[in-house]
């Protein structure tokens, strides 16, 4: 099973970055927004961030709201909604394929 079809799974750096596109954001409050849901695990480099951004905004996953100086502001689309609804399917299967497995069931 497949994310949204033919696009495949969502890496863990995009799926951080459409989830903190649910309010709009800069590149910096996008960093520290997925810095504190993933508890500091997951910390994007701006070379990172920003290429993904970019392919999220090719996709029409993302879109630019505003522009300050050089900031530009960004927020999720619902194609980019329908791709994190899509991630959460696919993360409970596994998730629930995991737990019967190992607590003795089988899928």
């Amino acid at each position: 099973m497949m994310a949204m079809g033919t696009q495949g799974v969502l890496t863990e750096a995009t799926y951080y970055i459409l989830l903190s596109l649910y309010e709009s954001l800069h590149g910096y409050g996008i960093m520290q927004k997925v810095t504190q849901m993933s508890n500091g695990r997951v910390q994007l480099g701006a070379g990172t961030l920003y290429g993904v951004l970019s392919t999220l905004v090719e996709r029409g996953w993302i879109v630019e709201t505003a522009q300050y100086d050089r900031r530009k502001e960004y927020l999720i689309t619902e194609a980019g909604k329908a791709a994190v609804e899509a991630e959460m399917l696919r993360l409970a299967e596994l998730w629930a394929n995991g737990q019967a497995v190992t607590r003795g069931g089988q899928r």
